[in-house]
């Protein structure tokens, strides 16, 4: 090869160091590819944050050289972002058709349909993107139509394997195309991005047609109804358990929103064939004879507001869980949510209702993962033989054992290279190189409000919620800075005002004579009266109570 003058530049804005809101970015000179554009839920220290996406500073500030978004399939932490961002960098999008099905339901609901240029594309697709060349490859995973992507560039291959497992008896008859993905590898890859999420684990995942086969077994013990809850995007797992509802002559009631979602754009688009007359309103389930009746529902992840969990609590319309049902819950905790899930597996059981979690059925598995285990990756890694390897989707110590499975299998160590968000990887002349440091960052939602709680905010939510509030209302006159009324002291969330008189009594007076402190010494300066007030009541009630109340002092001249 030549000496070229091309640099490539590789990072993610986010999905590494984290599970969630994938968005990696390939730039070749002028022309950028980005692939996919996810959101992720928040921890648990972002109080009243309903979800996270990438801060995407960088694509705004080079929009004219974005030539377009792939997406690698139709998952949340894969396509939520984007409402958001092609607001504010609108692109063409390349995905599939039952991923694109999904993402034209999102740019509906966000107003967006209209001007976002779409293309579907498929396993054979070959698209132009500057001097970029995209062609994709079929992969297993737990929703259909998956892709890989392979972006020809002047210095060579570039493979980003989006989501994946190696399934050899898959529901729906797609098979990975492992040929392509052999004949990418002999044509010669030189840098390979792949997903490290199951990186962990030994073996290969299993077959969700193995799922198929428990579920079977669970239908054709139970005598009651049977609730099904799982991922809504599983639309495997759901036509599993049509094919069982079929064959055991039950009725299917399909609850939660995201449920009812993907299962109609599914339908609609022939990815899943649920026999005639099979699916049932939910008013109507009652009137069926318990051991007629499927119930498939959202709420796998215990989530508060979800289908499972308003019916274990009798919060649901139209539904409730009887004793005598049988609840299968076909998925595993994502991390973070297992007390959630552990929560709603109990009341289940108050309830009398018989429970199948955590993968095992009474024969055998009821959950199988779509991210390939440590063989899966092995085998990808000897597909494509990268020259360069960048583990990416997951937490960092998935990253690094993803990166020893890339040694084991012959990748030089220092070819490899652990990312964090924002770390970019720089290839020329066929050497790789850390890179500069791009802009990246969490932009929180909140209810309507994009990015508009931040840091600050955040701090005084965690504030408030640990030790609440006291507004201090003082009027002075404009004359003599007298105090004419108050000051009045209100207190939420601090402590109890009725069992508490003496000590807001105290305050009251240390209030006052700060002020007439102030005035005395002719401080008048309004930031000054109030961060003197701030101060004495602040250092009074740490000393009473041992606790940090937010202390807004509001005051007024007349």
């Amino acid at each position: 090869m030549g000496k070229s003058n091309h640099s490539i530049l590789i990072f993610a804005l986010g999905g590494v160091g984290e599970i969630g809101k994938n968005m990696y970015v390939i730039q070749c000179d002028d022309d950028i590819v980005v692939i996919d554009a996810g959101l992720k839920f928040p921890e648990e220290e972002m109080l009243g944050i309903d979800m996270v996406i990438p801060d995407i500073t960088y694509l705004e500030e080079n929009r004219d050289k974005v030539r377009g978004i792939i997406i690698t399939h139709g998952h949340e932490d894969h396509i939520g972002g984007l409402p958001y961002v092609l607001r504010h960098v609108n692109v063409p999008i390349y995905a599939t058709k039952l991923t694109l099905g999904l993402i034209e339901a999102k740019l509906k609901e966000s107003g967006l349909l209209g001007e976002t240029k779409r293309h579907l594309i498929t396993g054979d697709s070959e698209i132009r993107l500057g001097k970029l060349k995209a062609s994709f490859f079929r992969t297993n995973h737990s929703i259909p139509d998956s892709v890989g992507v392979c972006l020809d560039t002047p210095e060579g291959a570039i493979v980003h394997t989006g989501d994946f497992k190696f399934d050899q008896t898959p529901v729906n008859n797609q098979t990975a195309d492992i040929a392509k993905m052999a004949e990418i590898g002999a044509k010669g890859v030189l840098c390979l991005l792949s997903d490290s999420t199951n990186s962990e684990r030994p073996g290969f995942t299993g077959s969700e047609r193995s799922v198929g086969e428990a579920i079977k077994d669970v239908f054709s013990k139970a005598t009651g109804r049977i609730i099904v809850s799982t991922f809504a995007s599983n639309v495997h797992r759901v036509q599993q358990v049509f094919d069982a509802a079929y064959e055991y002559d039950r009725k299917v009631a399909i609850v939660g929103r995201s449920m009812v979602n993907v299962i109609t754009i599914s339908m609609e688009l022939g990815y899943l064939n649920a026999p005639e007359g099979i699916i049932v309103e939910p008013d109507e389930v009652n009137k069926l004879p318990a051991e007629k009746v499927v119930i498939l529902s959202t709420g796998s992840q215990g989530e508060p507001m979800s289908a499972l969990t308003r019916m274990a609590r009798s919060a649901h319309r139209k539904l409730d869980i009887l004793p005598g049902d049988t609840v299968v819950i076909a998925a595993t905790p994502i991390p973070g949510n297992e007390k959630y899930v552990a929560r709603t597996i109990d009341q289940l059981y108050r309830i009398g209702a018989e429970v199948i979690y955590g993968g095992h059925g009474p024969t055998g598995t009821v959950h199988v993962s779509g991210h390939g285990s440590q063989e899966d990756l092995r085998l990808m890694l000897n597909l494509m033989k990268p020259k360069f390897f960048i583990p990416i989707h997951g937490e960092f110590r998935m990253l690094r054992m993803h990166g020893i499975l890339a040694e084991q299998v012959g990748v030089p160590p220092e070819n490899i290279f652990l990312l964090d968000n924002g770390d970019s990887v720089e290839i020329s002349d066929g050497k790789a190189r850390y890179g500069p440091k791009v802009h990246v960052g969490n932009v929180l939602i909140d209810g309507l409000g994009v990015g508009d709680v931040g840091n600050i905010v955040l701090r005084d939510r965690k504030l408030l919620s640990q030790d609440g509030i006291l507004v201090v209302v003082v009027t002075l006159s404009k004359q003599n800075g007298t105090i004419l009324s108050g000051p009045d002291i209100i207190s939420r969330g601090f402590v109890y005002v009725r069992e508490s008189e003496e000590l807001l009594e105290e305050a009251n007076r240390i209030v006052t004579q700060t002020l007439q402190k102030c005035v005395e010494e002719n401080v008048n300066e309004w930031s000054s009266l109030k961060n003197n007030v701030k101060e004495s009541l602040g250092r009074y009630l740490y000393d009473q109570t041992r606790r940090r109340p937010m202390i807004l002092p509001i005051i007024m001249e007349v």
